[in-house]
């Protein structure tokens, strides 16, 4: 899945991708490089982020799916919206999948998703973008995301959305510390058991500057393709990045070394 952030403040990107014309040449690269998927935000949601009216955050996303679209027809397009009059207008603009950090906390996004018969990522995350990284604590960090997880599964499902239209993303980085994102990450079979496509999202973010040794996001490219890499070894069937040329190399390799196969 490749990143396309329409924002003036992501963490890593703000404000590259701003305008609606640069955006779409953009995930028209992504799509080059080997991107499956295109997931367009208009809401940075990094650690002390402020929200954004829908009506923003519309304007933002919409002339990028519509670009996106019209240029790419047969590409499958993903928007990042918690709010669902946002992914409402997404999706009458060409969107196939809503990708909600939310997880349906929207009351309105279940039956939006549903009606329109689109897929769904639902995510775990602590708190909201604001504070979420205020102190997280867990008593059991695998434990207590899986069973969220698993009870916003059911949830949509009770709601219309069937499950082979569903997918889970642990949510690294939203509302944990290094250390339960490390245990989150050692424990991606577990979140497989859930019986849908398990989606990760590592690029860029802080725990991976702790553990390499960079403040800035953008030397974290070896760091995330290690994330992604790894990942994929425990059976995860989507990364979310931003690199999508060097993270679909690194995988080509790997899945060659995997499957005993030149």
């Amino acid at each position: 899945m490749g990143i396309v952030n329409v924002t003036p403040d992501s963490f890593s990107d703000g404000g590259m991708f701003d305008d609606a014309e640069v955006a779409v040449k953009h995930g028209l690269r992504l799509l080059e490089e080997g991107a499956d998927v295109l997931d367009i935000g208009g809401e940075s949601t990094r650690p002390g982020s402020d929200p954004v009216d829908p009506e923003e955050e519309a304007m933002r996303v919409l002339p990028v799916l519509e670009g996106l679209r019209r240029e790419a027809p047969e590409a499958l397009l993903s928007v990042d919206t918690r709010k669902a009059a946002v992914a409402r207008d997404a999706l009458a603009a060409g969107a196939d999948v809503v990708n909600d950090i939310g997880a349906g906390a929207d009351p309105e996004m279940f039956d939006v998703i549903a009606s329109a018969g689109a897929g769904m990522v639902l995510m775990h995350m602590r708190g909201e973008p604001k504070t979420m990284q205020a102190d997280p604590r867990y008593d059991d960090v695998v434990r207590e995301v899986r069973g969220f997880l698993a009870e916003r599964l059911e949830a949509a499902i009770a709601a219309g959305i069937g499950r082979d239209r569903l997918c889970v993303d642990p949510g690294i980085g939203f509302g944990k510390d290094l250390e339960h994102n490390l245990a989150l990450l050692r424990s991606m079979g577990s979140f497989r058991e859930l019986g849908v496509p398990v989606l990760v999202g590592v690029s860029r973010k802080r725990f991976i500057g702790e553990l390499s040794g960079t403040d800035d996001p953008a030397g974290r490219l070896e760091g995330s393709v290690a994330a992604a890499v790894w990942c994929a070894s425990q059976g995860v069937e989507m990364v979310r990045v931003h690199d999508v040329g060097p993270t679909v190399r690194a995988l080509l390799v790997m899945d060659a070394i995997a499957r005993e196969r030149p």
